[in-house]
């Protein structure tokens, strides 16, 4: 019963953390922290979503990664080490099948955190530094106009994958001119 009292109060936590609101400068101040902690395990790590639009106000940290290889359970270690610290909502960290896991920092802001590759980067990047509806009304309908779909984080036409590794490469392919993360909030 303990043990169930305890899982209310914590998912009650949880969801009352996502209504909250944090200031640029404090939610950048973390992420950069993150950044600095992570770096390490990580073949490449930015910062996406609202921070990196340079919102006035943010709802959580959103991190896009190319882990180094790293291990979980028993022998943990690695990106998973310091990952799995944190309070856990949704996402497991099994090497190469986790696209995306979500945990609350010690700060109580939430974390998301994206894994690419380097064959996806620029398509993960630029989509999870989003806004939700540039995503869907810009991007999303501008690979669909050019032909492609996208699937597990890659573009794909006829059944082919196309490499997006860069950003500007993943605008590009799509007929869309860059637009600088600022402009991106709709």
């Amino acid at each position: 019963m303990l043990l169930l009292i305890l899982k209310i109060n914590l998912k009650n936590k949880i969801m009352s953390k996502k209504e909250k609101k944090y200031p640029y400068e404090y939610a950048l101040k973390i992420a950069k922290e993150l950044v600095q902690l992570l770096k390490p395990h990580c073949e490449r790590i930015e910062i996406a979503g609202s921070i990196r639009r340079k919102k006035a106000e943010v709802g959580d940290i959103e991190l896009v990664v190319i882990s180094k290889p790293y291990l979980v359970g028993l022998f943990e270690n690695g990106l998973a080490s310091i990952v799995n610290k944190w309070v856990k909502v949704k996402g497991d960290l099994d090497y190469i099948k986790c696209k995306y896991t979500q945990r609350i920092l010690p700060s109580g802001i939430k974390l998301d955190l994206f894994f690419a590759n380097k064959d996806n980067w620029g398509y993960v990047y630029a989509v999870r530094t989003g806004s939700a509806d540039f995503s869907h009304q810009i991007l999303a309908k501008s690979w669909v106009r050019a032909g492609f779909k996208g699937k597990e984080g890659m573009l794909v036409r006829n059944g082919k994958e196309y490499p997006a590794r860069e950003e500007e490469d993943f605008f590009r392919m799509i007929g869309v001119a860059y637009v600088p993360p600022e402009e991106r909030n709709m």
